[in-house]
């Protein structure tokens, strides 16, 4: 009888647990393919969410654009057509100025202080903040990574080495302005006519992350890569602020601790997809340079204008916000090695 008891009392938690959650089947929506390190995060988020809440949660993937562009995405979830997306940052400067501040030219030089800029310092918890107001909420940030240079003129080694290349850049005035200040001819163009831009010659080069130029196979039609770390580029994971507001404590709880969980899954996943992506290329014939460290500040210096100019665009709040998480970050790491 005693036992019988313990079993019905266990039964009865396990109910109360799983009742706390409703029925629900969600869709997020990429612009990536789903076996990018973006859509298998978002797998392992849906892995969470559905054994957390006893597969009451279900959340379906729909990758490679399926269900519309970055903008469109954002828009379907403020009007509560769509659940879910990750978009790349700088997609939520239009609502948001303070987004783009992320983007400035060579801000950061390592992942780890990318990840106290957005996990942990103000300036990541406090643009997520700002997303309410404008139908969204901001459950934490995945890394994209650095972007770095291809071209099938020269190896970037110097400064001067950007003179007069034709570079590829994403349609943002941001990007044309960084690479005006180092010589070269930006030129805008959607990123689906990139490849045939490439190998028709429309453009000497493109900027991306590692993995995008892999995936891309713009080795096919690049011979130079150059790790000039230009430009850091990160995705906000994203839910309709109207779905998430009949969101139970319980489900809004399980939807943080899944995006906490993820936001690690993801970094170790994409870095490692990188190095790969990075050797392969190698493998694939690609000539491999990266600019000195003195040639570095050379090129940082050449941007300053573009820093003061964007500093203004993007507001000196935000900007000084970002600037002060980094800070934050340096006393913190003094302080632990007293």
């Amino acid at each position: 009888m005693k036992r019988l008891i313990i079993a019905l009392c266990l039964l009865m938690i396990s109910f109360s647990a799983t009742a706390q959650f409703q029925d629900r089947t969600l869709r997020f929506g990429i612009g990536l393919n789903e076996d990018h390190p973006q859509g298998q995060s978002v797998l392992k988020f849906a892995e969470i969410v559905a054994r957390e809440s006893g597969n009451k949660i279900n959340i379906q993937l729909f990758g490679g654009g399926k269900l519309g562009n970055d903008a469109s995405m954002i828009a379907d979830l403020q009007s509560g057509k769509l659940d879910m997306t990750a978009p790349d940052s700088s997609n939520l400067v239009k609502l948001n100025k303070g987004f783009g501040a992320l983007n400035l030219p060579f801000l950061l030089d390592t992942e780890e202080e990318a990840d106290w800029l957005l996990l942990q310092g103000s300036y990541g918890r406090q643009m997520l903040g700002t997303l309410p107001q404008h139908g969204l909420v901001g459950l934490t940030w995945w890394e994209n990574g650095f972007r770095h240079m291809t071209n099938n003129k020269r190896p970037i080694n110097k400064a001067s080495d950007f003179s007069a290349l034709k570079v590829r850049v994403i349609p943002n005035p941001l990007f044309t302005d960084i690479f005006q200040a180092l010589g070269a001819e930006p030129i805008p163009m959607p990123f689906p006519q990139v490849y045939e831009g490439l190998k028709a010659g429309k453009v000497d080069g493109q900027e991306n992350p590692l993995i995008t130029i892999y995936n891309s196979k713009f080795f096919e039609v690049q011979n130079n890569l150059s790790l000039t770390r230009h430009v850091y580029s990160a995705w906000v994971v994203l839910i309709s602020k109207r779905l998430w507001d009949t969101f139970s404590v319980q489900e809004k709880a399980l939807f943080q601790k899944a995006a906490s969980e993820t936001a690690q899954f993801e970094r170790k996943l994409i870095r490692e997809a990188s190095q790969k992506a990075l050797l392969e290329l190698q493998k694939l014939g690609m000539k491999v340079s990266e600019p000195s460290r003195a040639e570095m500040a050379r090129i940082r210096q050449l941007n300053r204008s573009v820093i003061q100019k964007y500093r203004r665009e993007y507001g000196e709040d935000a900007v000084g916000l970002l600037y002060q998480s980094l800070t934050e970050r340096e006393v913190k790491r003094f302080l632990e090695s007293k």
